[in-house]
């Protein structure tokens, strides 16, 4: 019989993108949770993990770019971690500039790692340092758009300890003129779709009205791509549950985020949500944009 792996989750990124209102959510879901914990202790928390005879609490560790040097050892340390009977998964923070900017600014505090130059300054330094550990994160969430009551619904349902719900998914619309979600796993372009902006009727709806929804899907070719991209969807999710992979981010996108990838997200996620063991939920990011 296989023994339950050790879980340890670290929460990580830019800083302002939300680690202490993550760290909070996962508090109440039962989570263990370190603040600030530095690089060099990960290799005792393995230690304490190959030891312990019965399962542990499932931990998680926040951990920043503030240690410098200190940091740049975290990479190793987690490779070592990897390398144990550990399930372990980085949880990566992240928002844009101007985001973060506003946060810093409304606070009135600087970046920590400005030095004697401007907030903008840090976060490039911040964003340099941590790009490498970007490119290992299991898991990326862009808290742009996101207040903190969002933010802690999103890490509920990616990280709750009820494993009755085995994978979390998001079905996100967008414009691609507002650019890509940097979070989304899988990204779908519905711009070969006639766009109802272009007929003075539909222009003032929505994906969400029927006449628009009923345009877009009405097209010819939209049901075989909607079939096609959903079928093509089942071994990814299949994959992603043999993994243990709790959320991911499905992106649909159209030029502007409001007629055609609204219509087909709502469709995509309608047809997600029959399979076993998912949850889907919906979110249009660029809705009401200009």
């Amino acid at each position: 019989m296989n023994e339950r792996k050790h879980e340890l989750l670290v929460v990580t990124g830019m800083s302002g993108a939300g680690r202490s209102t993550v760290g909070n959510a996962l508090e109440d879901l039962g989570w263990y949770v370190v603040d600030n914990l530095p690089p060099q202790m990960l290799a005792p928390i393995a230690d304490l993990f190959s030891l312990a005879e019965t399962p542990l609490p499932r931990l998680a560790v926040c951990v920043d770019a503030r240690g410098g040097e200190v940091f740049g050892e975290l990479t190793e340390h987690l490779q070592t971690l990897r390398a144990k009977n550990i399930n372990l998964r980085i949880l990566y923070l992240e928002a844009t500039d101007a985001a973060l900017v506003k946060r810093f600014e409304s606070v009135r505090r600087p970046h920590p790692l400005q030095g004697n130059g401007t907030i903008t300054d840090g976060i490039t330094l911040e964003r340099s340092r941590l790009i490498n550990l970007r490119e290992q994160a299991d898991v990326i969430i862009d808290t742009s758009d996101l207040n903190i009551h969002q933010l802690s619904t999103k890490i509920s349902d990616g990280f709750s300890l009820d494993l009755s719900r085995k994978l979390s998914i998001t079905v996100m619309s967008f414009g691609f003129k507002h650019g890509i979600p940097s979070d989304a796993d899988h990204v779908a372009d519905v711009r070969f779709l006639p766009n109802p902006f272009w007929d003075e009727e539909l222009r003032p709806f929505n994906g969400e009205d029927q006449p628009v929804s009923d345009f877009v899907l009405g097209q010819p070719g939209a049901d075989e791509f909607i079939q096609n991209y959903v079928a093509a969807l089942q071994p990814v999710i299949r994959g992603y549950m043999q993994e243990n992979k709790r959320y991911a981010t499905i992106a649909v996108g159209c030029t502007g985020g409001k007629h055609r990838s609204v219509a087909v997200s709502r469709k995509i996620a309608a047809m997600l949500g029959d399979v076993p063991d998912v949850a889907v939920s919906i979110k249009h990011r660029d809705l009401g944009k200009e």
